[in-house]
C-alpha cells in the first residue's frame, strides 16, 4: 500500500530518484539507531552499570552488565535485581541493629553482674587494710567473704568460656553411647544434700522412667542435669512440697528428656528471655540466690551444639517444664 501511494505521489520520478529515497531511509534510520544507542549508553547504561557496581558484593556478580550488553538483560530483570538487593540489605542492617543491641545488653549485664562481687571483694579488703586485720572479730569474717566473692568472680568467668566454647566454630563434642536414666541418677546423688536442704524431692516421673542409651557428649548433657535440676532446686516450692520430676519419652529416632518443677513458675512476658545470658525472672528473690546467671544459657547452648532443641512450658505460680532431645542410639 506505502509502495503505491509513493508510486503515485512521485509519478514520473526516475528509478534514481525512488532509490535516492529509499537509502536516504535506510541512512536515517541507521544514523537514528547509533543516536539512540549512544544516547541509552551515556544516559542509562553508564546509570545501571554504576548501580551495579554498588549492589554488586564481587566481580563475579558483575557478570550481569555484559549480560544487559548482549540483550539477556531487561530493565525490569535489572529493577528487580535492585528490589531484591535493597530487601536483602534491609534485613542485614535489621540483623546488625539487633545484634548491636544484644551486645550494648550483654555488655551492661557482664559489667553489673561482675561489679557486686567486686565492690565487696574491694570493701572487706579496705576495711582489713585500715585495720580490721588486726581485729580478730572481723579478720577471719572478711576474707572468708572475699574469698567467696572472687569465686563468684571465676564461676562468672568458667562459665563465660564455657558458652565461649560452645559458640566457637572449633567446639568439638565427645558422642559416645550412654543410658540416659543413669545419668540422671548419678547428678540426683550429686545433689541429693541441696535437695534435703530446700525440702524438694528428686523423683522420676511413673511411667515415664524407662532407660534409654542416647548418643550425646555425655559430660555435656550431665552438665545440662545439673544446672536443670538446680534451678529447679533454687526456684521450687520451699515449704516441704516440692518436687521435681525427670522423665524420658521415646520419639523413635530421639529422646524427649523432661525436668519438671511445682514452684514458682515464670511469667509469660519473661519466657522468651529465660535463656538470655544473666537474665533472672524474680529479681527480688534472684538476689538472694547464688549463680552467676548463666546456668540456662549454657544449658541452651549445649543441646543447639548437638544439633538438638530445648523447650521450655511454664505457668506462674504452679511450676515449670524444661523438654530437650538427644538422639537415640539404636
Amino acid at each position: 500500500m506505502v509502495s503505491l501511494v509513493l508510486l503515485s505521489v512521485l509519478g514520473d520520478a526516475s528509478i534514481f530518484s525512488i532509490w535516492s529515497i529509499v537509502i536516504y531511509a535506510v541512512v536515517s534510520y541507521v544514523v537514528t539507531y547509533f543516536i539512540i544507542v549512544s544516547l541509552f549508553e551515556k544516559f542509562v547504561f553508564r546509570k545501571i552499570k554504576l548501580i551495579y557496581k554498588v549492589i554488586s558484593e564481587s566481580k563475579d556478580s558483575l557478570k550481569g552488565i555484559s549480560d544487559f550488553e548482549n540483550k539477556k538483560t531487561t530493565i525490569d530483570v535489572v529493577n528487580q535485581k535492585v528490589i531484591d538487593w535493597a530487601e536483602e540489605k534491609k534485613v542485614e542492617l535489621s540483623e546488625l541493629k539487633s545484634l548491636e543491641r544484644y551486645r550494648k545488653k550483654y555488655v551492661g549485664d557482664i559489667s553489673h553482674e561482675l561489679k557486686t562481687p567486686l565492690f565487696s571483694i574491694q570493701g572487706y579488703l579496705h576495711t582489713l587494710i585500715e585495720g580490721g586485720l588486726y581485729d580478730e572479730k572481723i579478720n577471719i569474717k572478711y576474707l572468708k567473704n572475699a574469698l567467696r566473692s572472687t569465686d563468684r568472680l571465676q564461676g562468672i568467668v568458667d562459665d563465660l568460656e564455657v558458652i565461649n566454647e560452645l559458640e566457637s566454630e572449633a567446639r568439638s563434642l565427645d558422642y559416645i553411647s550412654f543410658n540416659i536414666k543413669e545419668l540422671a541418677e548419678d547428678v540426683y546423688s550429686d545433689l541429693e544434700l541441696m535437695a534435703q536442704e530446700s525440702g524438694i524431692s528428686l523423683i522420676f516421673k511413673p511411667g515415664a522412667d524407662i532407660s534409654f542409651n542416647v548418643i550425646a557428649d555425655k559430660e555435656k548433657i550431665r552438665q545440662v542435669f545439673v544446672n536443670l535440676v538446680n534451678n529447679s532446686l533454687k526456684y521450687g516450692r520451699q515449704d516441704g512440697q516440692g518436687i521435681t520430676k525427670i522423665s524420658f519419652y521415646d520419639m523413635e529416632d530421639i529422646i524427649l528428656v523432661e525436668v519438671s518443677d511445682n514452684g514458682v513458675g515464670i511469667k509469660e512476658t519473661d519466657l522468651k528471655h529465660v535463656f538470655d545470658r544473666f537474665y533472672r525472672t524474680d529479681m527480688s528473690r534472684s538476689q538472694q540466690i547464688k549463680g552467676t546467671g548463666l546456668g540456662l544459657s549454657i544449658v541452651k547452648h549445649i543441646i543447639e551444639a548437638h544439633n538438638q532443641k530445648i523447650t521450655l512450658r511454664s505457668t506462674y505460680g504452679k511450676g515449670s517444664t524444661f523438654g530437650f532431645t538427644l538422639a537415640r542410639d539404636k
